[in-house]
């Protein structure tokens, strides 16, 4: 059923009359009966509380709604109207008035929500065993871990009941149980969605994640769900860069950083380890070049979320019942929370400076690469491993997930491979703050070009998606020729600015060189001639999109920025120059380049 839950296929069917959502809703809340011992849902829409959002259905039109009659389920520490939120602690509940920002927005859209997911007990674990309404069990085997905080949510998408959902994110909790049940897991940037309606676990790092079956899907639900929200403290404009219209097919060679081997931990999982080293061969195959980044920094930034005083925003979520009824709340999320009254703000100065020491460690390795690749998780753990080690086996989980919102990261979650036991496992990429829709990009790619089933899905039946070929958008590749080579007068411009040397070329053979009148400093001038050109040396310089316009508005006439063909026959922004500007120039066609003309003068 999972392939025919994205939000293509349903809104095809939709517009086709093959399909109404009303019949959708029914058939999942059959389908849901089935999965009982899954313990998805702590309030599932009883079909009077779903018919005011299928009437609303009337009032909206199809092609003006993108996600008109789409079903998503909502982690139950997120509010929707009515409907009682719980955060998975039955005696914390209360019932709201109005939805959260988020939810409002995918239901102004035109979503339905399913119901409220279950969850670890006020969102601290990442396995989905802490909570009075049942371990949440795996889609594909309920003998294993569902993956949490938001387990509810994750295994509802892979089964098919629902086409998206909201998760929240601090630690990892909007990947590990994306990996665990085959699914995307967009853990946003921090404040690019409203917290606003939020039960926080840390406020200072919380965000609500997306569960989809596809990147095209992700990308869809988090155009609607994204917003700047003046209620939130917390809450982040989205600069353009960054925005919808720049998700697509992400194209061209990829530099990835990934872990050395010596720093990799598997927990003793050898067919996660196998499926991770099989996954990094299929995406070498997919243009994927890897280089080693020390995982150290963002390691020990990790170990700060629980071992620092950062536990200290969990105590102030829970405080009221921790003074007042303390025997309502979970024993092991209790362990955990209850030591967060004891750091002083002395300790937290001191973390914080620590962090961003680790901060500026970890962004230096990053730069020159399109993001990091770590595993998402490092071994999948039975339920029964879980209740009788929650705390190790806990913080195992973490291993690759706790340092993303401390750093200010941003991370997608991406089915990579199966084990030979059938089970799921995927990677995360890993890249700065506001890079979703770059990291998405990359996600569409590893997906169209592995194959795998959807979500809980059986078969490989390969879902439409984006084509539209996107570079990355925080970065800008420069043709030069002339004085801004490396070594050469001019090149300061561009280092200074942080470019970095990607490519030495030649252009495609239908120029004319010319060294221009004037100097120093001296420069050539390139011009199109496809009868009488040749191939001229260039170099590839990548300069960050920030710089490039101020980069641009220092070039003198009559030089200028054009799309510049190179030998493999795609175009690239870089240097021409103007035909008035030939007067008194002298042809250099021959030399085939400037180092070669510059050379014969000495």
């Amino acid at each position: 059923m999972s392939c025919k839950m994205t939000i293509a296929h349903l809104r095809s069917a939709y517009k086709t009359g093959t399909l109404t959502p009303a019949q959708l809703m029914a058939d999942i809340r059959a389908r849901s009966a089935e999965y009982l011992d899954r313990n998805i849902w702590i309030h599932q829409l009883t079909e009077a509380e779903l018919a005011p959002y299928l009437e609303a259905l009337n009032d909206k039109q199809i092609d003006s709604h993108p996600l008109w009659g789409i079903p998503f389920a909502i982690k139950d520490n997120i509010d929707l109207a009515g409907i009682p939120t719980t955060a998975g602690c039955p005696e914390f509940a209360y019932t709201p008035d109005q939805s959260a920002q988020v939810v409002q927005q995918l239901i102004d859209a035109g979503a339905i929500p399913v119901g409220k997911a279950n969850l670890d007990q006020f969102a601290t674990g990442l396995n989905g065993t802490r909570s009075p309404y049942g371990p949440g069990r795996n889609a594909f085997d309920p003998d294993y871990i569902s993956g949490g905080s938001s387990a509810g949510s994750a295994v509802s998408v892979a089964l098919g009941l629902a086409s998206f959902s909201l998760g929240t994110d601090t630690a990892g909790s909007g990947r590990v149980p994306a990996c665990f049940n085959n699914l995307i897991g967009l853990k946003p940037t921090r404040g690019l969605l409203s917290s606003s309606g939020l039960v926080p676990a840390c406020r200072s790092l919380d965000c609500i994640s997306i569960f989809a079956l596809t990147a095209d899907d992700a990308n869809e639900v988090l155009a609607c769900a994204e917003g700047l929200d003046t209620r939130d403290g917390y809450s982040r404009e989205n600069p353009f860069a960054n925005q919808a219209r720049h998700y697509g097919y992400r194209d061209g060679a990829l530099k990835v950083g990934i872990i050395p081997e010596s720093q990799l931990k598997f927990f003793g999982d050898s067919a996660y380890e196998d499926a991770y080293k099989e996954s990094l061969e299929q995406l070498r195959g997919l243009g994927f070049e890897f280089v080693e980044f020390d995982y150290e920094p963002f390691n020990e930034a990790a170990l700060l979320l629980y071992e620092g005083p950062w536990v200290s925003e969990r105590y102030i979520a829970c405080r009221p019942l921790i003074d007042d009824n303390p025997q309502a709340i979970h024993p092991v999320v209790r362990a955990i929370i209850e030591p967060g009254a004891k750091p002083l703000a002395t300790d937290l100065f001191r973390a914080q400076y620590r962090l961003e020491a680790l901060k500026q460690s970890c962004l230096a390795q990053m730069a020159g690469l399109d993001c990091l690749l770590t595993p998402t998780a490092g071994r999948l753990f039975t339920v029964d491993e879980l209740l009788a080690e929650p705390i190790l086996f806990n913080s195992q989980l973490g291993y690759y997930t706790n340092f993303m919102n401390l750093l200010d990261m941003t991370a997608v979650a991406v089915p990579t491979a199966f084990t030979d036991a059938g089970m799921p496992f995927g990677i995360t990429l890993v890249g700065n703050h506001f890079s979703d829709r770059a990291l998405l990009s990359i996600a569409n790619r590893i997906q169209q070009g592995l194959a795998l089933p959807l979500g809980g899905e059986k078969t490989t039946e390969k879902p439409v998606m984006s084509a539209n070929p996107v570079g990355n958008p925080d970065w800008i590749d420069l043709l030069v020729c002339g004085a801004h080579l490396e070594g050469l007068p001019l090149n300061w411009q561009l280092t200074e600015r942080g470019a970095l040397l990607k490519q030495r070329t030649t252009t495609a053979p239908i120029y004319r060189f010319y060294a221009l009148a004037g100097g120093p400093p001296y420069r050539p001038g390139l011009v199109l001639d496809e009868e009488r050109g040749a191939a001229i040396d260039v170099e590839i310089w990548s300069l960050p999109t920030a710089e490039f316009g101020s980069f641009v508005a220092g070039i003198p006439a009559p030089l200028g920025i054009g799309k510049v063909r190179l030998a493999d026959g795609h175009s690239v922004s870089g240097f021409i120059c103007e035909p008035h500007g030939l007067e008194g120039a002298e042809e250099i066609t021959a030399y085939g380049g400037w180092r070669t003309y510059l050379g014969s003068r000495e």
